[in-house]
């Protein structure tokens, strides 16, 4: 095995485990008491905060903050990407359905495909192209009972999410070879704390809460947001948003098991299908494509 290939499917691994620790969301925001909408995004996004800035202070000691310095513009780009991912997709769930959210978010590897193609010169193999295709058609069926034509404002804010997972993942493709931008995530966590302050009260959360939301800060963002950097040196960004999607398809089950929630048979049918386009396209894609030879 070439190691070209052993470092994509290590990478591949890497990211399955990201989208596992992205999925649990679900299953502990339904434990909490009272904390919503903002004050989740907030105190999930101060606790990531905490968390990235702490294994920058373990790695570098005194000089905790110079790989922010060290990151320039691409890190203030791929900063502010965090910070509307943070932010968009819980504001959504207050302005639309969440089948309406899930939809609208899960076109970002077909976004990502299409921005790393005009940007970067990736050359999309015509199976990442279906499986694309069949993994939505597996979302839609997930969530098609739940779509309706009411919150189009809850929809369009929605629509960043995928928009900044494409420009995220171009970002942190072109530039993996020069800068580390793990040290993103903590920048995207302070926008997002800073986004949403006006809009909570500090006071008004649990003890109870928070430390469901410190987990969730730890684990559910900071760990999987800065290994997802790392599996980016190796994995092509439309590779990325659809193997993403496998929170999507893990996300209702946690809930079921964790929750006890009613897992209808058009998620277990829908996701079936998403996993399927995934592993057909992991398994093409055992020799990845190298990008287009141009100068980015």
């Amino acid at each position: 095995m070439s190691s070209s290939s052993n470092d994509h499917r290590k990478a591949v691994a890497l990211l399955c485990f990201c989208a596992v620790c992205w999925s649990i969301a679900g299953v502990f925001v339904r434990r909490l008491d009272s904390a919503q909408g903002f004050e989740i995004t907030f105190w999930r996004s101060f606790f990531c905060l905490l968390s990235v800035l702490a294994v920058l202070v373990w790695q570098q000691g005194r000089h905790a903050l110079a790989p922010l310095r060290a990151m320039g513009k691409a890190g203030l780009i791929s900063g502010l990407m965090w910070s509307i991912m943070f932010t968009c997709f819980a504001v959504a769930l207050t302005l639309t359905s969440t089948a309406n959210t899930l939809l609208v978010s899960s076109i970002s590897p077909l976004l990502s495909a299409l921005l790393a193609w005009l940007v970067l010169g990736e050359r999309i193999r015509t199976g990442t192209w279906a499986a694309i295709a069949i993994a939505l058609m597996g979302i839609w069926w997930m969530v098609h009972e739940g779509i309706s034509t009411e919150g189009a404002t809850g929809m369009l804010v929605a629509l960043g999410v995928p928009m900044a997972v494409a420009i995220n993942l171009v970002t942190l493709r072109k530039m993996r070879a020069q800068v580390d931008l793990a040290p993103a995530v903590l920048l995207g966590a302070v926008f997002s704390c800073l986004a949403t302050l006006p809009f909570i009260s500090l006071t008004a959360v649990s003890l109870h809460d928070l430390s469901i939301l410190a987990l969730l800060g730890a684990v559910q963002l900071a760990l999987p947001c800065m290994l997802m950097v790392r599996a980016a040196r190796h994995l092509a960004p439309q590779e990325m948003a659809l193997i993403g999607l496998l929170e999507v398809v893990l996300g209702p089950i946690w809930a079921w098991l964790g929750a006890g929630e009613q897992m209808p048979a058009a998620t277990i049918q829908g996701g079936t299908v998403v996993l399927m386009a995934l592993v057909i396209d992991a398994w093409r894609g055992r020799h990845p494509p190298q990008a287009a030879n141009r100068t980015n």
